[in-house]
């Protein structure tokens, strides 16, 4: 639609124009229950969407007279627009997008605009959903970076901060929450606090039957002030029997002592609620004082402690925004990474410190990180402030880069300026921006001041440039067998050819008499240009393994020199140190999607170790790291060979692993996830009726799930089969399960009825687009999907053009024809680019990050074809 994609270049000229003062916003969300007016509810494609009444009063300033500007608004209609008490027309000022705002006076404005907007079946706006197990609605908001649009009229840009207030008319015996605390209610009108200035795209209403948990944090200051928050949590009433509110309030409350205690200025916000809710496209989102959660984070079973450290993370994460991103916030989505990088670094850092979770650096190095290199090497990649010229491009750069790489890069420049200067120069930034806007050279100058540090010469290679460079050792012995010299040569790709500086720890490890492999020695050096020596390691013993990066200190590939590749194949699983061992798997890994060593070669590794890995979220990524490397990466001759192994193996896990622990749990779900004969698909069935057991395995509703997964996949559960089991699980989560399976199922009439389901109609809603997605594409499915190639070059510009972003993004990133691994599908990729110059730039970066992950897995499938056979 004309005007939705908001430019740059138009944020900056209405910013230049406008200041604005408050808003006053008066939702009306009785709509939301029985049948609607209109007949719609979105669904069928009946008269129309389902609406809810927005009232919105905007007071704001215009910096000239005459001038003509606009405010946003993505309504289906608009009762009245009143400018300066003057009515304007409706048909005339409003586009559908836009409200159009001309001949406006120097000085004080007044904009009233009174909208039918449309509850959201996507996860943007205001979002609508209707609980299968009791029937009951909920709503909440999610904007970011420009849906506040989609439920009041506002100026729809981050650097048009204001004051909100909101008042919401719910039905009788709802609950409502907003940015601000409850100042009244009557009946069922909720009256909230006016909040600080903050951003369009964090305002925040959550409303409906939820179940709600309090408590409370206090903190006393040196100055003798005391600071009490408000803390709440929520969650579907279905969920509440599963929802542990005290965990959750614990690093809650640890993560507020931590900020404080680091950052030196008191949250600023009031309160702090955290609801968990259905059908959430994100993780997470900061809007201040009543934090979004996806309701995933309530485990409805059994999950492993990585699930609950990750849980954590997400908590921290989204509370550093109360300072990055929500005190002080970007100007434009350039710099979207002085919210997210910072978040991101703060969220495990916080956690390691303040928290239970204190391998936390672990799961960064090998969980984190490998988001970030992924998208580091795709043609799509980008500085780390980037070039957004619209918002379709920042709703694409909330990725792997923004968020990841960018907190690798923040860890690299703690250890660059020292902790007490990266810190100090925070605390800097929040008081001297609080509040308002801010860009690179905003936080920069801060950072010079507290370290002394060249901070311009670091952005330019680490902020300013794209790319991840690679460390390898290259060593050189004397005849005792010492080590005559040890460098560092760093390498880049020649689409980004620049080299960095790197602070490297540098790892020298041999075996004990025992057999555990340890680190004798180690160096710190500061890695400049093509080539470093580590003069502190000459006269050294020689190593059996030489780690570069050892502690995680800088963000690179880390490569191996063939001695410490022979040793990392014999003997990875002695490494005794939890870290190096989760980086030198990473960066076998990293080989391994690099085409320089075989997938047969880590899968044989995974089998031969993995069974010994102590961290759980290592070992769960390995676990999805093999299924990549069988499924994209194994030459296609080998693949049915790997695999059986691979089912053969975790099989071989289940059974000796603890009873009862975490780690059994694990290799249950992995088993279930690679189970491909006959003989397995046995045992989950005897599983899943219990004539089958194995001594501590609890089968909850989850895991029942992952057991029936591969069974409908495979042709074994049918569809009644499936209902059946949906009978025992009547739940949101439930149908969402009961979906997938069902378009998992091998045959051609399924696969045309998800096709449509997805592609023809916007029936579902987003959790189950996704999930019909995910149940779509199964890897032992190649044949049966072959025929969708063609049919999804012809209908993507189609569905970019008519579905929202969101959607759109899942089904040309979901659907693509990765499983058609052949250079007919790379043809047919590169024929749509070509014809098509001219697509949405947001569109063709999906396509092209596609086009590159199916080039990469046809390169690792050469690799692995011209290796010997293995296992």
């Amino acid at each position: 639609m004309p005007g939705q994609n908001l430019s740059r270049d138009e944020a900056q000229e209405r910013a230049e124009l406008l200041a604005v003062d408050g808003y006053d916003v008066v939702l009306d969300v009785r709509s939301a229950i029985g049948e609607p007016e209109n007949g719609g509810d979105g669904g069928d494609r009946p008269a129309g969407p389902r609406t809810f009444r927005s009232v919105t009063t905007i007071r704001f300033r215009s910096r000239r007279a005459g001038v003509s500007t606009f405010a946003d608004l993505l309504a289906p209609s608009v009762s009245s627009v009143t400018l300066n008490g003057k009515a304007l027309d409706p048909a005339v000022v409003f586009d559908g997008t836009r409200v159009a705002l001309d001949d406006l006076p120097e000085g004080e404005n007044v904009l009233v605009v009174d909208a039918q907007c449309a509850y959201s079946r996507t996860g943007e706006g205001l979002h609508r959903f209707v609980d299968p197990e009791d029937g009951e609605v909920y709503l909440y908001t999610q904007y970011e970076p420009a849906d506040a649009r989609r439920v009041f009229a506002n100026f729809e840009q981050p650097d048009l901060k204001a004051r909100f207030r909101f008042e919401v008319t719910a039905p009788e015996g709802w609950t409502v929450w907003s940015n601000g605390a409850e100042e009244s209610r009557d009946g069922g009108v909720w009256r909230f606090s006016e909040t600080a200035p903050i951003s369009t795209y964090i305002t925040a209403v959550v409303a409906g039957p939820y179940h709600h948990v309090t408590d409370s944090y206090s903190r006393t200051f040196d100055d003798g002030t005391t600071l009490d928050i408000p803390l709440g949590a929520l969650c579907r009433k279905g969920l509440a029997r599963h929802f542990d509110a005290d965990d959750i309030f614990l690093v809650t409350k640890q993560g507020l002592d931590f900020f404080h205690d680091n950052f030196d200025y008191p949250y600023p916000f009031g309160k702090y609620d955290q609801a968990f809710v259905p059908e959430y496209n994100l993780g997470a989102m900061e809007n201040p004082g009543c934090v979004t959660f996806r309701e995933e984070y309530i485990f409805r079973g059994k999950v492993t402690q990585a699930a609950y450290e990750s849980r954590a993370n997400v908590i921290l994460h989204e509370m550093a925004h109360m300072w990055f991103g929500d005190l002080v916030t970007m100007q434009w989505w350039d710099d979207l990474w002085l919210k997210e990088s910072f978040a991101d670094f703060m969220g495990t850092f916080s956690m390691v410190e303040a928290t239970r979770f204190e391998n936390g650096w672990i799961t960064f190095a090998n969980n984190r990180k490998a988001w970030a290199y992924r998208a580091d090497q795709l043609p799509s990649t980008h500085p780390i402030t980037a070039d957004i010229r619209d918002l379709e491009d920042a709703k694409l750069n909330f990725d792997g880069i923004t968020y990841a790489k960018g907190a690798s890069v923040l860890k690299q420049l703690v250890a660059y300026v020292g902790r007490d200067a990266f810190l100090e120069g925070a605390r800097r930034y929040f008081k001297k921006h609080a509040y308002g806007n801010t860009r690179l050279g905003d936080l920069l100058s801060v950072l010079a001041e507290t370290s002394g540090r060249d901070m311009a010469g670091w952005s330019r290679s680490w902020l300013q440039t794209a790319g991840v460079n690679s460390l390898t050792p290259v060593v050189t012995y004397d005849a005792a067998d010492r080590i005559t010299e040890l460098a560092v040569v760093q390498e880049a790709a020649d689409s980004h050819p620049e080299l960095r500086p790197h602070r490297v720890a540098v790892g020298l490890y041999r075996r004990t008499p025992g057999g555990d492999l340890v680190r004798y020695a180690r160096a710190e050096v500061d890695v400049a240009g093509p080539r470093t020596v580590v003069a502190e390691l000459a006269g050294a013993e020689r190593p059996e393994l030489v780690l570069v990066n050892d502690d995680d200190l800088t963000y690179c590939k880390v490569r191996f020199d063939e001695a410490s590749l022979d040793t990392l194949r014999a003997h990875l699983g002695d490494i005794t140190d939890p870290l190096a061992r989760a980086l030198c798997w990473s960066a076998l890994w990293n080989l391994t999607r690099d085409g320089l060593m075989p997938a047969r070669d880590f899968v044989s590794l995974v089998l031969a170790f993995s069974g010994r890995e102590s961290d759980i979220g290592v070992l769960q990524m390995l676990h999805s790291w093999t299924r990549t490397a069988i499924t994209h990466y194994a030459a296609p001759g080998w693949r049915e060979v790997g695999g059986r192994a691979l089912a053969e193996g975790a099989l071989r896990e289940l059974r000796i692993a603890e009873p009862g622990s975490e780690h059994q749990l694990a290799w249950a779900r992995f088993f279930a996830a690679v189970a491909d004969s006959e003989s397995d698909f046995q045992l989950l069935s005897a599983l899943l009726g219990a004539s089958a057991r194995v001594d501590g395995l609890e089968v909850d509703q989850e895991l029942r799930w992952a057991f029936l997964s591969p069974l409908a996949a495979h042709g074994v559960a049918d569809e009644s089969v499936i209902d059946a089991e949906l009978a025992r699980d009547d739940t949101a989560s439930g149908k969402r399960h009961q979906v997938r399976c069902l378009a998992s199922r091998p045959s051609a009439a399924v696969k045309a009825q998800a096709w449509a389901a997805v592609v023809e109609s916007d029936a579902l809603s987003n959790a189950l687009v996704e999930a019909t997605i995910s149940g779509f594409g199964q890897s032992s499915q190649r044949e049966l999907l072959a025929p969708y190639t063609t049919t999804y070059f012809e209908v993507i510009e189609r569905v970019w053009a008519e579905r929202s972003i969101q959607i759109g993004m899942a089904v040309v990133r979901g659907l693509f024809p990765a499983l058609q691994d052949d250079p007919a599908t790379l043809a047919a990729t590169d024929a749509w680019l070509g014809a098509r110059p001219d697509a949405a730039p947001a569109l063709r970066r999906l396509v092209v990050e596609a086009r590159d992950d199916l080039a990469r897995a046809l390169r690792a499938q050469a690799c692995d074809a011209g290796a010997q056979s293995a296992l």
